[in-house]
């Protein structure tokens, strides 16, 4: 077992002169590395010369971009690979009621490659400034009418810098005679707003859509409910994500982040306010009885004061059975003047008042129990009772919390098929974000999910294929986090070679068992072969028994003819002593379980 430990310690020891190795290296910048790559083409090895310290990693497989295509009937599809803004149209119009330095939406729209791309030619619309407000749009090929065919809405927004506080939605402008998308703003009708946003902590993924109202002719926002997923890493991990809206002609709808259903429900149960407002609310005219009573217990009218009951005894009295202690110092104060203290120069005694010098604790009081006047502490009266208060009892008159009564809603309406929606014909983002470079690509808005799943695979599917092609295998991520954070090395020996070689240890260094022909030779002891009730059995001998056993065993010397039956044996069988058998004889020369001849 020792060498076991040794063992462990030794690889521990040799993994920490590794990490101290690896550190050693890293700091002399002037020695030079030598790679050595295998040449799968020729199957030699070459050295090459010195290389920088961070090795170059081998190529990543060659994802060719081609620019997706619609598969099928499309309202709107734009991927930005012309690399120009043709077709949409920047605003503008200024905000009501804000500065006029801020009011302008003066924001920077361009058509660039994504940072760190790893499709060339792959092109996306960029919001370029911060601070800023950004109003762009384009028309739809027809504006779409909500009838029987679903509406799906899809795009890609990749947050290159991460975000702050802002957001990445898109609104679907309502067809309406005054719609001016050179005008277009905040206050702009819109349909439907989809997409994420980010302020603080709060990350949203909206669904808002803007319902009329039958009866007033008036337009109400109702918001789907918060997704129970967690969407911080869309907005953290600086990747592309895929944003899709599905919306039903049976008023359901999902929300997909990549292709996976983050929110789903229903237009009728799950936005809020409710589409359809209730059939009954409480009448605003009705009043509250003066005689109605509220109060389901009171105090009992019936109840009596005790005699005894003595609403002035205070809470605590001293303790009267308190005693001084001794050495208690009734003439010193507990603080006094420092003695070390003096007047400031620049004092004013007109200014300031007559000097004192500041307090500190009586040192004489440090080795006493205490100073000053000694007062007997207090402690709680088992005579306080308080001031006394009937018991309360149910209230016989009891009638309830009041509610005004219900009435018929005047302004009720049932709309059934709220996916009849207004319809749209433009499409536009309209932001104020506090961080640049917010890139959008690949919208489409169509009604057949196998045409935007066609057009995210040609696009959105194309970029994950790139990035994972990009990215390392496993071995390859750890040891590049190993060559930024040397102890990692240690980590990995500890939770790969280490078990390897216990394992190993345990398994190959077990003790090689004497065969019973090497016990025969030398007379040794032998371990116990019986079974495990007789074995119980011959334990239960104490002490004693086995000592003067082996010393009868001792003198008997290598006397190999004298066989005796099992104890049990002996006991029944006195008369007819057998030889015993080898393996009998075997066991019984062990000191443990011979017995002393009898005479």
């Amino acid at each position: 077992m020792e060498l076991k430990w040794l063992l462990c310690v030794t690889l521990l020891a040799l993994g920490m002169l590794a990490v101290q190795a690896h550190d050693m290296d890293d700091d002399n910048d002037g020695d030079d590395i030598v790679d050595i790559e295998d040449d799968l083409d020729d199957g030699i090895e070459e050295v090459e010369e010195s290389k920088p310290e961070t090795s170059t990693p081998p190529p990543a497989p060659k994802v060719t971009y081609r620019p997706p295509v619609p598969t099928g009937e499309v309202y709107f599809a734009e991927s930005f690979d012309k690399g120009t803004l043709d077709g949409w149209i920047l605003s503008r119009a200024k905000k009501d009621d804000t500065d006029d330095e801020i009011a302008k939406y003066d924001g920077k729209w361009e058509v660039q490659d994504m940072k760190d791309t790893k499709l060339p030619g792959d092109k996306g619309l960029v919001l370029v400034t911060r601070a800023k407000h950004h109003a762009i749009s384009s028309k739809l090929s027809k504006p779409f009418v909500f009838d029987t065919k679903p509406l799906i809405i899809q795009y890609e927004v990749n947050f290159q810098n991460g975000i702050e506080c802002g957001g990445a939605y898109v609104k679907l402008l309502s067809k309406t005679p005054e719609l001016n998308l050179d005008q277009f703003h905040d206050k702009t009708p819109y349909t439907i707003m989809f997409g994420p946003d980010k302020c603080g902590e709060d990350y949203k993924l909206h669904f808002i859509f803007r319902h009329k109202n039958p009866k007033t002719g008036k337009y109400e926002e109702k918001h789907a409910k918060r997704p129970d997923a967690d969407l911080k890493t869309y907005f953290t991990d600086k990747k592309t994500h895929l944003y899709t809206l599905v919306l039903n002609p049976d008023n359901s709808f999902e929300i997909l982040v990549d292709q996976n259903v983050v929110n789903s429900g229903n237009l009728l149960n799950d936005m809020s306010p409710p589409v359809n407002p209730p059939r009954e609310i409480e009448d605003p005219n009705d009043q509250k009885p003066e005689d109605w009573d509220e109060r389901p217990k009171i105090p009992d009218p019936d109840a009596v004061k005790p005699d005894d009951w003595d609403e002035d005894a205070p809470a605590k009295i001293a303790d009267e059975n308190a005693v001084k202690p001794e050495g208690w110092l009734d003439d010193e104060p507990e603080y006094v003047a420092d003695p070390d203290a003096e007047k400031p120069e620049d004092w004013d005694e007109d200014m300031d008042g007559e000097w004192e010098a500041p307090q500190i604790a009586n040192p004489k009081c440090e080795t006493a129990p205490g100073c000053g006047t000694w007062q007997r502490p207090m402690i709680d009266n088992p005579n306080y009772k308080g001031k006394w208060k009937p018991p309360m009892i149910d209230n016989v008159n009891y009638q309830g919390i009041w509610k005004p009564r219900k009435i018929p809603n005047p302004d009720f309406f049932e709309d059934l098929e709220p996916f009849k929606m207004t319809p749209f014909s433009a499409v536009g983002l309209e932001l104020w974000s506090m961080t640049s470079d917010i890139f959008f690509d690949n919208f489409i808005i169509c009604t057949e999910r196998a045409v935007a799943d066609d057009w995210a695979s040609d696009g959105w599917g194309l970029k994950k294929a790139a990035d994972g092609a990009a990215e390392p295998g496993v071995v390859g991520q750890m040891m590049a986090a190993a060559e930024e954070r040397p102890w990692l090395w240690v980590v990995y020996i500890l939770t790969v070679a280490l078990p390897v070689f216990l394992v190993v240890l345990f398994c190959c260094s077990g003790k090689k068992q004497p065969s019973a022909a090497e016990y025969k030779k030398t007379d040794a002891p032998q371990p116990d072969v019986v079974d495990e009730d007789k074995e119980e059995e011959r334990d239960k001998g104490d002490k004693e028994e086995e000592d003067e056993e082996e010393t009868n065993e001792e003198k008997l010397g290598s006397d190999a003819d004298i066989g005796s039956a099992s104890q049990e044996e002996e006991e029944e069988e006195d008369e007819d002593r057998k030889p015993a058998s080898e393996e009998e004889e075997t066991v019984n020369r062990s000191p443990r379980n011979r017995k002393p001849r009898k005479d």
